[in-house]
């Protein structure tokens, strides 16, 4: 969950195991690996009221081709899909082979499905929550299983890392149901419950209380199907070592929205990831105590840190020799950038009327604080940017996500689209922010060979939008097809039926 949100950074949310006297008693053995992707089932009869475009031979032609590398956007050009694979791309003036039927896709774009690297299947719900943001205790996180993976598929995310779960179980399960197409939703690779330390404010969560925890945790995670997992703001380092080591022990990687634990002190015990970019590094934050996190939670080190310093060089520098990835979440910072752009009205349409008031509210007193403190907050923003900019033009692998906790503008699939735009604001060129939410992803997931990009035999996940989004960032938010697996869903009919329902379940 999200740092991210201004106003909720000190109240981190994890969800660790659950009960560690059962975790303790689960033996060590191998698991699956890296996250894989589950053999195309066709969708069951109930989910044909979503497709536009059933699996077969598709020609999808005259098309701009934006094909996830950072290339150059092409004009003119037909994806050949077979099944769920695709065949071939070629220009849109070659002739069409026969039995393939044909999609006119003049004044369209095609581009990959997106690669979601923080996205979340529940919402946080703030009991009696105050205009001046205050709730009752304690905050509670509700499951978004129905809604959330329809929002995500219908924007164009047709894979995601699920970054921490509150239930997962429910998240296990509902990978189970997707993949045997029973629902409609992304490809996911579901993250264990949260590593989390003492003082968390959830109700919702386990506290690890030694390393041994840790290394027992994601043990028993990893045999109940978990493919990847996140360390949580009050882990400590002989938590975060044990974890590390259990889960590279099986394959997997580990990312970690920190706080007690400092970006070089991760980086040193070989974290994989980090999430929110710069914006949660307390290394410099007045009074940091090692193994504690700091109320500030990292705004005073991001303040203090401008891309070209020499302490930001030296960060960007061992992140890209220990080859460690970054997921930008700029869209649950977004209100403190100055200028929080307001949810589109579809996108308030998926909002359960609960959640439109939180909205309302959380937006409100973003753009009515002190001048002054919105100035620091602006600046914090400017400088975690500027950071990713220099990671990347340093060689770093950047990943992107919107981090859908429910705070501010972050809604699941909207949140993913508006990630790339707000990159694009920061300075990224379209193209490489599409990148950054695409191959990059699939990169990090060690699925480039089947995601992530447009080439022949790469899976047929793919987003048809209006428009030319290597010109127009913007125009992403133009969907019109999403394939996965070679299937074309129509996000109208999705988004249809979870109107009013994020935020409820």
């Amino acid at each position: 969950m999200g740092s991210g949100d201004m106003v909720l950074k000190q109240h981190g949310l994890g969800l660790c195991s659950g009960l560690v006297a059962l975790i303790l008693l689960v033996s060590v053995g191998p698991s699956a690996g890296q996250p894989q992707i589950a053999p195309p089932a066709p969708p069951n009869a109930d989910q044909t009221r979503f497709i536009s475009a059933p699996a077969g031979r598709w020609a999808l032609a005259h098309a701009t081709l934006i094909d996830g590398t950072g290339a150059p956007a092409k004009a003119d050009q037909t994806v050949l899909i077979d099944g769920a694979r695709i065949l071939a791309v070629q220009a849109g003036t070659a002739p069409v082979p026969p039995g393939y039927r044909v999609m006119d896709l003049t004044g369209r774009a095609i581009l990959p499905g997106l690669v979601g690297m923080h996205d979340h299947l529940y919402y946080i719900a703030r009991p009696d929550l105050q205009a001046d943001l205050r709730s009752e205790p304690p905050l509670i996180v509700p499951q978004m299983s129905f809604s959330a993976p329809r929002l995500y598929l219908a924007e164009g995310v047709t894979t995601l890392r699920t970054t921490g779960s509150v239930e997962p179980f429910s998240d296990l399960n509902l990978k189970r149901e997707i993949d045997a197409g029973r629902m409609a939703g992304p490809h996911l690779d579901v993250t264990g419950p949260y590593l989390e330390g003492e003082n968390s404010p959830f109700i919702q969560m386990d506290r690890l209380h030694s390393a041994q925890e840790a290394q027992a945790a994601v043990a028993y995670w990893a045999q109940r199907g978990a493919t990847s997992f996140k360390a949580y703001m009050n882990i400590t380092r002989a938590e975060l070592g044990a974890a590390i080591a259990e889960a590279h022990r099986r394959g997997l990687k580990i990312t970690g929205h920190l706080c007690s634990v400092t970006y070089k002190e991760a980086a040193d015990l070989g974290i994989d990831d980090l999430e929110h970019g710069f914006m949660v590094d307390t290394a410099d934050d007045p009074g940091k105590i090692p193994d504690v996190c700091p109320r500030s939670a990292g705004e005073p080190t991001l303040r203090g840190r401008a891309a070209d310093s020499p302490e930001a060089q030296d960060l960007i520098k061992l992140l890209v020799t220990r080859h460690v990835a970054v997921t930008s979440t700029l869209p649950v910072f977004e209100t403190a950038n100055g200028h929080p752009r307001p949810l589109s009205q579809k996108a308030l349409d998926a909002l359960a009327p609960a959640s439109r008031e939180d909205y309302y509210a959380l937006r409100l007193r973003a753009v009515s604080s002190l001048p002054e403190a919105r100035a620091a907050r602006a600046k914090a923003y400017e400088n975690g940017v500027a950071l990713e900019r220099a990671f990347v033009a340093a060689g770093g692998l950047l990943l992107a996500g919107p981090d859908p906790t429910g705070a501010g503008d972050v809604i699941p699939g909207f949140g993913d689209l508006r990630a790339l735009e707000l990159l694009v604001e920061g300075g990224f060129a379209p193209v490489d922010a599409i990148r950054i939410g695409t191959l990059n992803g699939a990169i990090y997931l060690d699925l480039q060979d089947r995601i992530g990009s447009i080439a022949p035999g790469k899976d047929a996940d793919l987003l048809i939008v209006k428009g030319d989004p290597s010109k127009r960032i913007e125009d992403l938010e133009n969907t019109e097809v999403v394939f996965k697996d070679g299937v074309g869903y129509d996000p109208n009919a999705l988004l249809a039926t979870v109107r009013g329902t994020y935020g409820r379940y």
